[in-house]
């Protein structure tokens, strides 16, 4: 498991728990829970799953100690940076310009049917009988579970990890253990629960790059709960809007009529700048929103920047 120099700095959370695969929100929801001492802890996380990977481990280790990454992390680096780009140059110029762009085919539309189908199993709802879209949830259209094979394999992917390597410029990155979800149709008995736009950041200068992505799980049209997005919100940001606003908190100002949503196929990650207003839509077609949520970004200390 994790064991830090001795008088060193905490370990930090989101990186060590994607390194172990268990999720944020289930690991607060355990311990606020169960209160475990450290070894039961650590038992419950292998139980979760599954015990660590050691080759990640060893490179969170070389990377938390300030050692050279492991020869076999070097190597795996190297191949990431030597394949294909999966990006052209008019992609990027549009990703330059708007902060927002879809990697087709991230994985296949089998591999996306086998992360639909386990999360339609956790629901416990079928597909044709729209009656079983709307057991009771308490987290929206968020669906708290992190641990699957199927869900894995997009994590693992060489053409997921070279589509964040072309943006970051490099391909030292983590991937991010995150969450499924679901967003049902709107109906007279149930409204959207958001989230509506909102940023995952702090907006204090300097923001450091990060990213966010969005993986359907079926062909996803525009008004099917599609992801939402402002795009080319990064360049207001960098010319000074949030000092435009005289003071006034820039989370209360009213950005959707600049929105616009991001229609994809089953296997489609669309990924964005986190400086980018984002949240998912109201859902006014007939059918759910399946998806699964990835991205990789480097590993890094805590962000110490007031939040904004």
């Amino acid at each position: 498991m994790f064991a830090g120099p001795r008088d060193s700095r905490p370990p930090p959370t989101r990186t060590l728990l994607d390194v172990l695969g268990v999720g944020l929100e289930q690991v607060m929801r355990h311990l606020g829970d169960a209160r475990p001492g450290f070894d039961d802890f650590a038992d419950w996380i292998v139980a979760t799953a599954g015990a660590p990977d050691p080759a990640g481990i060893a490179r969170y280790h070389a990377w938390y100690e300030g050692a050279p990454p492991p020869a076999a992390e070097v190597a795996r680096q190297a191949a990431v940076m030597a394949a294909e780009p999966v990006f052209g140059a008019d992609e990027l110029a549009a990703w330059e310009r708007d902060g927002v762009i879809v990697l087709r085919n991230a994985v296949t539309r089998d591999e996306a049917r086998a992360i639909a189908e386990h999360l339609w199993a956790i629901l416990g709802a079928t597909p044709g009988d729209s009656a079983t879209w709307y057991a009771p949830r308490t987290n929206g259209i968020m669906v708290q579970h992190f641990q699957h094979p199927a869900m894995d394999v997009p994590r693992r992917s060489l053409r997921v990890h070279k589509a964040f390597a072309q943006l970051y410029g490099h391909a030292d990155l983590i991937a991010s253990t995150d969450r499924l979800s679901f967003n049902p149709p709107v109906t007279g008995s149930y409204a959207f629960p958001g989230p509506h736009l909102h940023w995952d950041i702090s907006l204090a200068p300097p923001i450091p790059f990060e990213t966010g992505g969005i993986l359907y799980l079926t062909d996803t049209v525009a008004d099917q709960g599609a992801l939402q997005v402002v795009p080319g919100f990064h360049r207001r940001l960098a010319e000074g809007w949030l000092e435009s606003l005289g003071g006034a908190d820039p989370r209360q100002i009213d950005l959707s009529g600049e929105a616009v949503t991001v229609p994809a196929g089953a296997g489609d990650l669309v990924i964005w700048r986190q400086e980018i207003p984002h949240g998912a839509s109201a859902n006014t077609s007939d059918r759910p929103r399946l998806a699964q949520y990835v991205t990789m970004y480097p590993m890094h200390w805590p962000d110490e920047r007031d939040w904004i």
